[in-house]
């Protein structure tokens, strides 16, 4: 069974390829997203590939193929075992969201804890008692069992690349740092949100949506992680 250490590795290295929509992760990414020194990256990364460690060879399975000054992708093993641990954590996240009322800016770190904890048994049963659920508190896509998204996202686009006027519908959130969470909530762009782009201006790196109740400015690096699908037409992209 991979250690802790592991799992988060190629969780993370499944994460940043996802986002950046490759399969290659370089060190100095990875290191960032893990918040360790690239040294420290490195000799995983080897360990993980089934170099020698010393005169012998570890039993161990290849998870990662790593190539030096280029980065680093998932074996297919390493990647079962990957989307796996992200079926663990976004099933967590939402089980907790569901059955215990937190919000969605604190069950990222509590799913963190958990999700190394867990058997496959019980995160099957968390699935069929959520009702075989499409997306996580964050609108992020739940993996099956048997590795496949029941649904994803790949139609919808940045709330800073949509035009003045469009109608939009917020369906994902990428940047999940507690604080920024909060804020969308306390704002009201959560999750199934609708509204209308008042205002996207460049130049001043603004965009503005009119809510129901209120207009809501945020920066456009902000902006670039509320995810946002069209009501009625599709939008346009600045």
């Amino acid at each position: 069974m991979p250690s802790l250490t592991v799992e988060n590795y190629l969780k993370a290295i499944l994460q940043i390829s996802m986002r950046r929509g490759g399969s290659w992760v370089t060190t100095g990414e990875l290191a960032a997203e893990l918040n360790v020194a690239p040294g420290t990256v490195t000799s995983m990364l080897k360990t993980l590939a089934g170099e020698k460690a010393g005169r012998r060879t570890l039993p161990r399975p290849v998870l990662v193929d790593y190539r030096p000054y280029e980065g680093v992708q998932l074996t297919d093993e390493g990647r079962r075992l990957a989307v796996g641990m992200l079926r663990r954590h976004r099933l967590i996240e939402l089980f907790l969201v569901q059955t215990l009322d937190l919000t969605w800016d604190r069950v990222h770190e509590e799913a963190e804890h958990m999700e190394h904890a867990v058997s496959e048994y019980l995160i099957d049963r968390i699935d069929e008692f959520l009702g075989r659920p499409q997306f996580d508190p964050h609108g992020d896509p739940i993996p099956t069992a048997e590795g496949e998204m029941r649904a994803d996202t790949a139609a919808a686009v940045p709330l800073s690349r949509c035009r003045s006027g469009a109608q939009v519908r917020i369906v994902r959130v990428t940047n999940q740092s507690p604080d920024f969470l909060r804020f969308l909530s306390e704002s009201g762009l959560e999750i199934g949100a609708e509204g209308v782009v008042e205002e996207n201006n460049p130049e001043s790196g603004i965009v503005t949506t009119r809510l129901a109740s209120a207009a809501v400015p945020l920066a456009h690096a902000s902006a670039e992680c509320v995810l946002v699908e069209p009501i009625g037409a599709t939008p346009q992209r600045v």
